[in-house]
C-alpha cells in the first residue's frame, strides 16, 4: 500500500497525517499519567506497541541480515525507547503544547548529526536556519529572568534529550537500513526494547491500580491508542518516509505536530501565551530554512 504512495503529493499526504497523529501524542501521555507514573505510561507505550508489531511483523524476523542487528538495536533504544521515557517525563511538568512546540527542534538536530556524522550536504542557508533555530529555542525557554526557574529548564532539557535522540535514530535508518522493510525495521527494533519494557512495568504496582484505581482502565485506553497507532503504526509509515524521501524531509512533520499539540493543549484549558507562539515561530522559520534546497 505505501508503494503506491511513493510520489511527491503522496509523501506530503504520510507527512501531514504523521504530524496529526505524533500532535496528538502529548494530549494522549497527559491523559495517561493521570493513573500511571511516567515509567509506566512510557513502558506500557513500549511494551504494547512491541506486542502488536510482534503479531504484524513476526514472518519478517528469519530474514533479517546479521550485520544489521547493531543499527536495529540502536534504532530501537535511541529513537522509540529513550524517548518514550524523556517525553513522558517532561509532561509530568511541562504542558503538553509546550512539549509540542520544543519538539520542532528535531529537523535541526537530524541536520546537525546528519552533518558532522553522516556526511549529509547542506548549503548556506540551511546553517542560517540552525542558528535561527536556536535563537527561537533560546527565547522559548528563556521568556525573563524572573519567571526562569531551574525546573522548567531541567523538564525541557528532557524534551531536547528526546529530540537529539530523534535526529541519531533518522540518520542511522538512512544511512544504514535503508535496504531494509519499513514494517522490518519497526518490528525488530521494537523487539529489542519491548520485552524489558514488559519486565520493568510489571515489577511495579501496576496490576494494583488496574485492580484499585477507578481510572486505571481509561488511562489504558488512551495509552493503547498511543501504541498502536501513535507508536508502532506511525513508526512503520516513518521509517518508509525516510527511505522515500529522506532525513530532512521525514522530520519535517514536527512543523505541524506542534500546532496539533496546541489545539489539543487549548481544549484541555492549557495556558498557550503569544510568548509561546512567538518563539514558535522563531524556531519554524529556522526549520524551514534547514530544509530549504538553494
Amino acid at each position: 500500500m505505501l508503494k503506491k504512495i511513493d510520489t511527491p503529493l503522496g509523501h506530503w499526504i504520510l507527512l501531514v497525517s504523521l504530524s496529526i497523529v505524533w500532535g496528538s501524542s502529548f494530549i494522549l501521555i497527559k491523559r495517561g499519567l493521570d493513573t500511571f507514573s511516567f515509567e509506566q505510561v512510557a513502558s506500557l507505550r513500549l511494551f504494547i506497541a512491541f506486542v502488536f508489531l510482534t503479531f504484524l511483523g513476526r514472518k519478517h524476523y528469519k530474514s533479517v541480515p546479521k550485520n544489521k542487528l547493531w543499527p536495529l538495536f540502536l534504532t530501537g533504544l535511541i529513537g522509540n525507547g529513550l524517548p518514550a521515557f524523556l517525553f513522558t517525563k517532561s509532561q509530568t511538568f511541562l504542558d503538553s503544547g509546550l512539549v509540542g512546540i520544543l519538539n520542532v527542534l528535531t529537523p535541526l538536530y537530524t541536520l546537525f548529526i546528519g552533518l558532522f556524522f553522516f556526511k549529509l550536504k547542506v548549503n548556506l542557508i540551511n546553517y542560517l536556519g540552525i542558528a535561527i533555530g536556536m535563537l527561537g529555542t533560546i527565547y522559548l525557554l528563556f521568556p525573563d529572568i524572573q519567571a526562569f526557574n531551574e525546573t522548567t529548564l531541567l523538564y525541557s532539557c528532557y524534551v531536547l534529550l528526546a529530540t537529539v535522540c530523534y535526529g541519531w535514530s533518522t540518520n542511522i535508518i538512512k544511512a544504514n537500513l535503508h535496504d531494509l522493510n519499513a514494517v522490518q525495521i519497526t518490528t525488530v527494533a521494537f523487539t529489542f526494547i519491548g520485552p524489558w519494557a514488559g519486565v520493568y512495568l510489571f515489577s511495579t504496582d501496576f496490576i494494583k491500580i488496574m485492580q484499585t484505581n477507578p481510572t486505571a482502565w481509561a488511562s489504558l485506553g488512551y495509552i493503547s491508542i498511543l501504541a498502536i497507532i501513535g507508536t508502532a503504526i506511525s513508526v512503520i509509515v516513518f521509517n518508509k518516509l525516510i527511505k522515500m524521501t529522506g532525513a530532512l524531509f521525514a522530520t519535517s512533520c514536527t512543523y505541524i505536530i506542534p500546532i496539533v499539540a496546541i489545539l489539543w493543549g487549548l481544549l484541555d484549558q492549557e495556558q498557550i501565551t503569544m510568548h509561546h507562539i512567538g518563539g514558535f515561530s522563531i524556531i519554524l522559520g529556522g526549520v524551514y530554512l534547514v530544509n530549504k534546497r538553494a
